[in-house]
């Protein structure tokens, strides 16, 4: 941007008369410019703090009695042309927003769950690396095109401050991409050694202390560096009209103390994350005795996208720690080359997120990871103990591969009964019931019909012969009422006697039912 050097108080240029004055050529009372404390400046510039005025060129304000302003432009209004901050600007907020859906495609490739989800291994624990990283590509998209108004204003307005503003909150993010990052790949590789053993790795112990307070550790200091930076008064670097105010306002506050501070946290979480690359390839990895064969190890077991990204992440610690020493390439000064903010900035940012996102597309989900080796030591167990397994549409419930435990209960619990009925018990029970035989036409003419008709008949044969015996039975038992002054031996012969032949006409009923 062109900035013109100097900026001094001018004398008014004598018009026609004492009380006239000359500005670009336009005619003021010099009387109602001192009474509304209106003052020309070297930069061609007319104002009065509260106001100011473009007086160069083709730009020709002028004042009415009440002192108002008309046929005036702003000096904040875009006056340059698009330079080469503003033109890299542009592109560099393009490719951050292209990220965001490569971000997007990756977020749903490896947010999804193919398995149940476990209370130690969550799902929300894979997924943060891209919530960051749409955090960043947003940052990154505002600080961009904010930067073309850098070159295009006359005098720097709120444009500069936003795209250092938005620049510095990149700092910590990308620093929390890259800690997500090689977390996750940590938990990764725990969740591979205990669904092979349970019981290889106990839950309590220094291993798991680490775990716990490195995630703290690490965003202590991120929180810290985001303290230094974002709270504080932006406004002062749009203060670089003049080399005097440019070293007064701007350059001071630039390089203050809290700058300097907040390398220094960006540094140390920058090392945690070092630590925890280092733990994880220490405990979930073959170990290797002696220091240059840990070192060797170190780089072997490490991968290569993490090779990658956190020596990037170490240049944007560097830049951060630079700007704060020396103004002259920092992205807070309208003078700065290009190359120091997007060679050593914003590139170094840019690749991180490529080299993660590119990596993210060609690795696969990790519960289909997980499915194959289950299925692969399946395999090789049936092929110890001379087994083969039948293909999966050989089973006729193929879909409790894909239900949870407590679905796979209930489905049990239903066919065993207690439960509701399910459309599938249903089902089940009308395939595997004995089904009655067909009815068929009676033939009068076979064995078996003349044996049912001859049973009918001695059925009701047998019927009839006993609805006579308890007739008579109960006429003799009403006479024998009637009857009591016969003495009581002709009573008990009479009633053995009728005893006699009850039994002896049960007994033909019961032979003729036989029959």
């Amino acid at each position: 941007m062109g900035l013109i050097d100097v900026r001094e108080l001018l004398q008014f240029d004598a018009g026609e008369n004492s009380t006239d004055v000359l500005i670009n050529g336009v005619h003021f009372n010099r009387s109602k410019l001192e009474f509304f404390n209106y003052t020309v400046y070297s930069n061609r510039t007319l104002s009065n703090v509260s106001n100011c005025f473009l007086v160069l060129d083709n730009y020709h304000p002028r004042m009415l009695e009440n002192g108002t302003v008309v046929n005036g432009t702003s000096c904040y209004d875009a006056y340059y042309g698009l330079g080469e901050r503003g033109i890299l600007s542009i592109v560099f907020a393009c490719l951050f927003l292209a990220s965001v859906v490569f971000t997007a495609i990756n977020l749903r490739k490896h947010g999804r769950l193919f398995l149940p989800s476990e209370k130690r291994f969550k799902a929300i624990g894979r997924r943060w690396q891209w919530y960051w990283m749409f955090f960043v590509a947003a940052c990154g998209a505002i600080s961009g095109f904010t930067g073309v108004d850098v070159d295009r204003d006359y005098l720097l307005d709120v444009a500069i401050a936003i795209q250092g503003f938005f620049y510095f909150l990149m700092t910590p993010s990308i620093l929390a991409v890259v800690w997500e990052s090689v977390r996750h790949w940590g938990s990764w590789q725990e969740r591979q050694v205990i669904d092979l053993d349970p019981f290889t790795l106990p839950q309590e112990g220094l291993r798991d202390q680490k775990e716990f307070w490195m995630p703290l550790i690490f965003y202590l200091f991120a929180f810290l560096n985001f303290f230094m930076v974002i709270p504080r008064s932006w406004g002062v670097f749009q203060l670089q009209s003049s080399p005097e105010q440019t070293d007064a306002n701007a350059r001071r506050a630039a390089t203050d103390a809290r700058f300097k501070a907040a390398a220094v946290f960006a540094f140390l979480a920058w090392c945690v994350i070092c630590y925890n690359l280092h733990h994880s390839i220490r405990y979930y990895k073959p170990r290797n005795r002696g220091p240059w064969n840990s070192f060797k190890g170190f780089f072997h077991y490490a991968p290569m996208k993490f090779l990658l990204i956190i020596p990037l992440a170490l240049v944007v610690v560097g830049y951060s720690a630079a700007i704060s020493v020396d103004f002259g390439i920092s992205p807070m000064n309208a003078d700065v080359h290009s190359g120091w903010i997007w060679g050593l900035g914003e590139t170094p940012i840019l690749l991180i997120m490529m080299v993660l996102q590119g990596y993210g597309y060609m690795d696969e989900n990790e519960d289909k990871v997980l499915l194959r080796q289950r299925r692969e030591r399946g395999r090789s167990v049936d092929a110890e103990l001379g087994l083969e397994r039948k293909p999966g549409w050989w089973r006729r419930r193929w879909a409790d591969a894909h239900m949870t435990a407590d679905e796979r209960l209930k489905t049990l619990a239903g066919e065993v009964g207690g439960g509701p009925a399910t459309r599938q018990n249903i089902e089940r029970t009308l395939e595997m019931r004995q089904m009655p035989p067909p009815e068929r036409p009676e033939d009068p003419f076979t064995d078996e019909a003349a044996t049912e008709a001859a049973t009918e008949a001695g059925t009701e044969a047998a019927t009839e012969a006993a609805t006579e015996a308890a007739t008579e039975a109960a006429m003799e038992a009403a006479s024998e009422t009637h009857e009591g002054e016969r003495s009581s031996t002709e009573r008990k012969e009479s009633t053995s006697t009728a005893s006699a032949i009850s039994q002896s006409r049960s007994t033909k009923v019961t032979s003729m039912l036989d029959v």
